[in-house]
């Protein structure tokens, strides 16, 4: 996961906010939440749902993981069961153009890839970004833009460059993992000291760490942090410019690329009649829209 995306904000309202709030609250207990998500509006079309495979067509539906903990792109409303973001509203329309219905798992993020791998999930939809190492454990299907950004307790001066000696949140097995611990070890190679870094199974306790004052800062996709500050009231800000944008990918297993084939042409149907724009304005992260899906994007 990379959770992250080009400066966008979410536009929420009260039941998004809400919704935060109880994760804010609640932080340290991972539930095992199954819950059906009613299909965004998308009309279906024949031609892409002939070409599904033959066992998920019989099943009629696809049973997808996702780490239910990331607003605005993936997150459980206020009854603590649905899962709800512009990543399931999205995903939701192009499975209807397969002719589909969605069953979303909630799980914890690095327990996703596995899932599908193993064929537990047809589909994994939780924010991931396209790199290689993803590439040679399954095949990815670009559909949004995202980068890095940080936020930090409200009154702390920190920036991503200079965080030596601070104690810095993440969520295990994202991409952010890997730049705190090379921006750690940079602080110690120039004879400062080093960050603390916290990591945790789930964002929103993360979030909940620098709300706190446990952590000075924490570091996620940009979305998901612009959401945070949006709904703390304050109590966070973002901290520094957005870098390193990359796009975020449906996971399928690596020997589906047909299958993956047919979602992209799904997602580019979306694109073309319109469906894809309305639900990123709708969560507000538009900024992050592509033109052109593709499967296994080159990427470093």
């Amino acid at each position: 996961m990379f959770r992250n995306s080009p400066g966008r904000r979410a536009v929420l309202g009260l039941a998004a906010a809400a919704a935060l709030t109880l994760s804010l609250a609640a932080c340290g207990s991972e539930t095992d939440t199954t819950s059906s998500t009613p299909i965004a509006s998308a009309s279906a079309d024949t031609s892409l749902a002939d070409k599904v495979p033959a066992d998920i067509k019989a099943a009629g539906k696809l049973v997808i993981g996702t780490d239910s903990s990331y607003a605005p792109s993936e997150f459980l409303d206020t009854d603590g069961k649905t899962v709800i973001g512009f990543d399931v509203d999205l995903f939701n329309a192009v499975a209807q153009k397969l002719g589909l219905t969605t069953e979303w798992q909630s799980a914890t993020f690095d327990s996703i890839i596995p899932g599908v791998t193993s064929g537990k999930y047809n589909v994994g939809v939780s924010s991931f970004t396209v790199n290689a190492d993803r590439e040679k454990e399954a095949a990815m299907i670009s559909y949004f833009s995202a980068g890095t950004q940080w936020a930090a307790k409200a009154g702390v001066t920190i920036t991503p460059d200079d965080a030596c000696g601070k104690k810095i949140a993440v969520q295990t097995g994202t991409v952010q993992v890997d730049d705190i611990t090379a921006k750690s070890k940079a602080c110690t190679s120039g004879g400062k000291t080093k960050i603390t870094i916290d990591q945790y199974q789930k964002q929103s306790d993360a979030t909940n760490a620098v709300v706190t004052g446990k952590d000075d800062a924490m570091l996620a996709d940009s979305p998901v942090c612009a959401y945070a500050v949006k709904q703390t009231n304050g109590q966070l800000a973002l901290a520094g410019d957005i870098y390193d944008s990359a796009p975020y990918g449906y996971v399928v297993a690596k020997d589906k690329t047909d299958f993956a084939n047919v979602i992209q042409q799904a997602l580019q149907a979306l694109i073309t009649d319109g469906t894809y724009q309305t639900v990123l304005d709708k969560w507000g992260v538009s900024a992050g829209a592509i033109t052109t899906p593709e499967v296994n994007p080159k990427v470093s």
